[in-house]
């Protein structure tokens, strides 16, 4: 079967990069081993995305934001960052934005099913589920993708959208820069007595980070980040000794917390391929940047790196170009890098220094929060690449 571009992976960097190329009128076909009704309904996860402003208007061009219901986003008005052993206080307020809100919170099973219904309904997107991509063909003038089901696709571009572990990079020979960080992120839902205000809240410690990001409803999702060891005693905590401890730790500050939904845990590994295409073959979402969720980013670098490989590959149908060719891959290799490895590397650093328990990087971090918040031309610096708004426009 031949279409004009095959993405490997539904989830939602392949399903947007769909939405926004499907209507070039290319033919795509989206390869998923999950059946339809779970891409349709996707199950639970505990993760709830921090979304940017840029990352919502690719979501209004892709078809997706304006089918999520109100009471399924939450507006983040304040964002406060401090170490535990300090009173000080890092904080950005969505007032300097001229904004409503610093960005909003959206469950990633909602995303997903948002996402799936914008493909779905875009006549031109091809949904092959059910069946995995196990054999990968490049360098002809098509490249080639073999299925489990004995199916053989054709196209001038095959993107893998295939996780941070994606089993397409190795097969194209692409390596990646793995980090194992040794921890776990926990993610769940805890209700509370006390209203939240739209803040979120990130609080530092040596054994642990842990944010509170406000939801509808007196509710916050929980993010904790801790040593695998530590995190598998604290996903053996009974429900309401867990919500205690999160109660304890940040002093009672919205009184009576309890468990809302089920605990997940997920290992943290950062991922960053060595290039982000082949012959005729592309990168995107964490197959690409694998992103450790201290910075909260990595959703909006995969939305971010659709967007783009979607804005080259209509450029080059506009100039007549073959949209698998290398000038076009190494465009968008360009600028996804250009946009993701400075924040990548900045992270990666920021994880080690916040979980070193030296005396030199206990002052560090205070340092940090303390210089941040007193130097306006840093503040506002932070605060764009939190927001992802536009640099040209002046924050009051």
């Amino acid at each position: 079967m031949h279409y004009d571009l095959v993405i490997v992976g539904g989830g939602p960097a392949g399903l947007s990069l769909a939405c926004l190329a499907g209507g070039f009128g290319l033919r795509i076909a989206v390869i998923d081993q999950q059946c339809l009704d779970q891409l349709a309904s996707p199950a639970r996860d505990g993760r709830d995305i921090a979304l940017t402003h840029r990352s919502v208007q690719i979501l209004e061009k892709a078809g997706a934001w304006s089918t999520i219901a109100a009471e399924d986003i939450a507006p983040i008005r304040r964002a406060c960052v401090k170490n535990a052993d300090e009173s000080h206080v890092l904080s950005f307020d969505h007032d300097c934005t001229g904004r409503a809100a610093l960005g909003y919170l959206v469950s990633n099973q909602i995303l997903r099913a948002a996402l799936y219904r914008a493909a779905r309904n875009d006549e031109n997107v091809e949904f092959i589920t059910g069946d995995t991509a196990t054999g990968l063909e490049l360098g002809g003038p098509l490249a080639g993708i073999s299925l489990t089901s004995g199916k053989t696709l054709t196209a001038p571009l095959v993107v893998a959208a295939d996780s941070r572990f994606s089993a397409m990079r190795r097969k194209a020979g692409i390596g990646a820069d793995i980090r194992d960080f040794g921890h776990v992120c926990i993610v769940c839902r805890l209700k509370h007595e006390e209203p939240h205000d739209g803040t979120a809240y990130e609080w530092f410690d040596t054994d642990q980070t842990l944010a509170i990001l406000p939801l509808n409803n007196r509710q916050s999702s929980i993010v904790i980040t801790q040593p695998a060891n530590s995190a598998a005693r604290t996903m053996e905590l009974p429900p309401q000794a867990f919500a205690d401890d999160v109660e304890r730790r940040f002093a009672g500050r919205w009184g009576r917390m309890e468990l809302s939904c089920d605990r997940h845990a997920y290992p943290l590994v950062a991922v960053y391929a060595d290039r982000f295409y082949g012959d005729r073959f592309a990168l995107v979402g964490d197959a690409a940047v694998g992103m450790h969720p201290v910075t909260a980013h990595g959703f909006n670098f995969g939305l971010r790196g659709a967007e783009t490989l979607a804005g080259k590959v209509r450029e080059a149908i506009g100039a007549g170009l073959d949209i698998g060719s290398a000038a076009v891959l190494e465009s968008y290799d360009h600028e996804h890098r250009r946009t993701t490895f400075p924040l990548y590397v900045a992270t990666n650093a920021l994880v080690r220094l916040y979980t070193a328990d030296s005396f030199p990087a206990r002052i560090a971090r205070s340092g940090i929060l303390r210089i941040g918040d007193r130097l306006s031309p840093i503040k506002d610096f932070m605060l764009r690449r939190l927001t992802e708004l536009d640099e040209r426009l002046p924050l009051n």
